[in-house]
């Protein structure tokens, strides 16, 4: 660094070094097929008439702006330039003019007329969420998407969906040179549903405001707590498209991605039936008592997907996070005190509630707490005893 500022052409050689660190940079990232594209200035067209539509109205929206913005501005100029005071020009004194008055009135209300008519059509198919053929119902967690299909094929099935591990390792450990394609998007259960079927989306939070967003699908809409909203989208071709939560909800907003995947109806049918067995194999039975090596195992697993991203996987917590190793309410004997902030969360939500996993995996995690790191309590958590909490 010191070699350029004793260069006599310093500005030179610096913009050479931004322009290469630039250039190291872009060439650190390509475009994600189905997300966002390198240096992306525009709408995507998308896959569904909707986004299509959007982008054409943006398109047309954008050039009348422009054609506006030049012809007005274009007569202001030179109207100043012509009638300057330095040629000659003095200034005029005059009265209103009733005709100038309502053209300037008639013509933006007929332009207003002509841009709003396409965009009232558009906006009122994007609401239009009837006769779908399947409804998923998407709920923000703090932060990650839980997905249910409540109608229509491989309806009851439900599952969680988070950041990959892996990626979530490389940005915490400060990501460098060349990042995979699909960089702070991989999902570890992304939502699958089939091709050409109108897919009604319901969404709603479980704890603050969040917002379910996919570009290439032309849908955007928030998920409020306690309230339900719904969007749709047909998807027109195979494929994986991406979005992320549009809606800023938190410390771990970045990593909130979503990855829509889209499948032939023969191919969902095939996932739905194996997501079937999945969700049958995990079906646990609460009552089962589990030995410590086996729940500690399982537990290790949830605690990895879950818990590792605030907590770190050595358990010590990070900023305002607090440490699970040495922590009382951890060590503590009375079990109930663990499982109810499980259930319920706390500290106004900045410990979530995992009420959403099940009895098993709750128990697992808790035991994993309690004999991880220095933490060799030696007990164990039961399903049963997080069942008997769920009620209280």
């Amino acid at each position: 660094m010191k070699s350029i500022w004793r260069n006599k052409n310093w500005p030179a050689s610096l913009l050479l070094a931004a322009g290469a660190m630039i250039g190291g940079a872009a060439h650190a990232v390509s475009d994600l097929p189905g997300g966002p594209s390198v240096r992306q200035l525009n709408m995507p067209i998308g896959v569904t008439k909707i986004a299509q539509e959007q982008h054409f109205l943006h398109t047309v929206m954008m050039i009348l702006c422009t054609v506006i913005f030049v012809a007005v501005f274009a007569v202001m100029f030179y109207s100043i330039w012509k009638h300057r005071k330095s040629v000659g020009h003095k200034a005029a004194n005059f009265h209103e003019s009733v005709v100038v008055e309502v053209i300037w009135t008639i013509v933006p209300f007929l332009i207003v007329i002509l841009m709003a008519l396409p965009a009232t059509k558009v906006l009122v198919a994007q609401k239009d969420s009837t006769n779908a053929d399947l409804t998923v119902k998407t709920t923000g967690y703090q932060w990650k998407w839980g997905y249910d299909y409540i109608k229509g094929e491989g309806e009851g099935l439900a599952f969680i969906s988070t950041l990959d591990s892996s990626q979530r390792a490389m940005s915490d450990a400060g990501a460098k040179g060349e990042m995979p394609v699909d960089y702070l998007f991989k999902v570890d259960n992304p939502l699958v549903v089939p091709v050409d079927k109108k897919i009604r989306v319901i969404t709603t939070a479980n704890d603050v405001i969040h917002a379910f967003a996919v570009p290439q699908l032309g849908v955007k809409q928030d998920a409020i707590p306690g309230f339900v909203r719904d969007t749709w989208f047909r998807a027109e071709k195979v494929g994986d498209y991406y979005g992320q939560c549009q809606e800023l909800c938190g410390k771990e907003h970045a990593y909130m991605p979503i990855h829509v995947k889209v499948v032939s109806a023969a191919d969902y049918t095939t996932w739905v039936d194996a997501k079937r067995k999945e969700a049958a194999a995990k079906l646990d039975d609460p009552t089962k008592v589990w030995a410590l090596p086996e729940i500690l195992a399982r537990g290790e697993k949830v605690y990895a997907a879950n818990c590792a991203a605030c907590h770190q996987a050595n358990g010590k917590g990070a900023g305002p996070i607090k440490p699970l190793d040495g922590a009382a309410v951890v060590l503590d004997t009375d079990h109930a005190k663990q499982i109810q902030v499980l259930l319920k969360g706390q500290n106004n939500g900045a410990m979530p509630s995992w009420k959403q996993l099940s009895d098993t995996d709750l128990a697992a995690v808790a035991s994993y707490t309690k004999n991880s790191w220095s933490n060799k309590t030696g007990q164990i958590v039961q399903p049963a005893e997080v069942l008997a909490q769920r009620s209280k």
